[in-house]
C-alpha cells in the first residue's frame, strides 16, 4: 500500500509548516509528514521552507539572520502563528507514534549548507525518541553524507527532479551516487513518469517516493503503480482516493 505523506504539513489545506497545519494533518490520518529545517545565527533550528522570509512570513531577508526575539515576533502570513522551532514541531508530531517523519535539511539563501546542522537535527530527533521512524532528507548529497557521518542510525531520503539530476551529471550518475547513501529516493512526478523504466530497473517500489502529487488523476496514477510513498499538498484527497482503490 502506498504511504501518504503530508507535504509541509498539508499546504493546500493550511498554512505550510505551521503548527496548525501539523496538528490538522495528523487528524487526517496521514502516514507521514514532511517539513523543512533551517539553522539561524542565533542557534535555533526553525521550520520553514524557503531560505528567505519573504514568501511565507511577514518579513524579508534570510532566515539565517533571524534573532530569537525576531523569530518569536515574526508571524506567518495570514496567521496569528510565529515561525516554529523544530522542538515545537516535534512536540506535536512525536506523540503520533505511527507517523513517519521526513525532515528536510535545507541550505541557506546562497546555496550553502549550514555548518553543523545535521548532528543538531539528529540530536533533536533522539531527544524526542523518534529516530527510528524519521528520515533525514535533502537534495544535496553533501548534506546527506554529513547525516551519515554524524547520525548513521537515522535513515536518509534524497530528493531529485530533472533540473537537479542534470546538474549532477544526469540521472544514471545521480542514482549511482545515492545507491548506498539513501534508503529512499524521492523523485518529482514528471521525472519519475519520464524515466520510469530506468528508475524501476534500479530501485524497488518500496524505495521510491513520488512528489508532489495533488490532482485526482495524478494521485490515481501513482496509487495504481503501487509506489512506496507519495507526498501531497492535498493528503486528504490522496487518502480518500486510496480508500476507494483498496476498499
Amino acid at each position: 500500500m502506498t504511504l501518504i505523506k503530508g507535504h509541509r504539513g498539508a499546504r493546500n489545506l493550511w498554512p505550510e509548516n505551521s503548527l496548525t497545519g501539523f496538528r490538522n494533518a495528523l487528524m487526517l490520518g496521514v502516514d507521514g509528514i514532511e517539513f523543512d529545517v533551517h539553522l539561524t545565527k542565533a542557534g535555533e533550528l526553525v521550520v520553514i521552507h524557503d531560505a528567505t522570509l519573504d514568501r511565507t512570513a511577514e518579513g524579508a531577508g534570510p532566515v539565517r539572520e533571524l534573532s530569537a526575539e525576531a523569530r518569536k515576533a515574526m508571524k506567518l502570513k495570514d496567521t496569528d502563528e510565529t515561525i516554529p522551532t523544530l522542538a515545537e514541531v516535534l512536540e506535536i508530531l512525536a506523540p503520533a507514534k505511527a507517523i513517519e517523519l521526513h525532515v528536510e535539511i535545507k541550505i541557506d539563501e546562497t546555496g550553502t549548507p549550514y555548518p553543523g546542522i545535521a548532528p543538531r537535527v539528529a540530536a533533536e530527533l533522539a531527544r524526542f525518541g523518534i529516530e527510528e521512524r524519521s528520515y533525514l532528507t535533502s537534495f544535496d548529497t553533501s548534506v546527506l553524507e554529513e547525516c551519515r557521518r554524524h547520525a548513521p542510525q537515522v535513515a536518509r531520503l534524497v530528493s531529485v527532479n530533472a533540473a537537479w539530476a542534470a546538474r549532477q551529471g544526469g540521472l544514471p550518475a545521480f542514482l549511482d551516487r545515492v545507491e548506498d547513501l539513501a534508503e529512499i529516493v524521492a523523485v518529482h512526478h514528471e521525472l519519475l513518469d519520464a524515466e520510469w523504466e530506468l528508475i524501476r530497473s534500479r530501485l524497488a517500489l518500496d524505495r521510491l517516493c513520488v512528489w508532489t502529487v495533488n490532482d485526482e488523476a495524478g494521485i490515481r496514477h501513482w496509487l495504481g503503480r503501487n509506489i512506496g510513498r507519495m507526498t501531497s499538498d492535498s493528503p486528504d484527497l490522496a487518502l480518500a482516493l486510496r480508500e476507494t482503490i483498496t476498499a
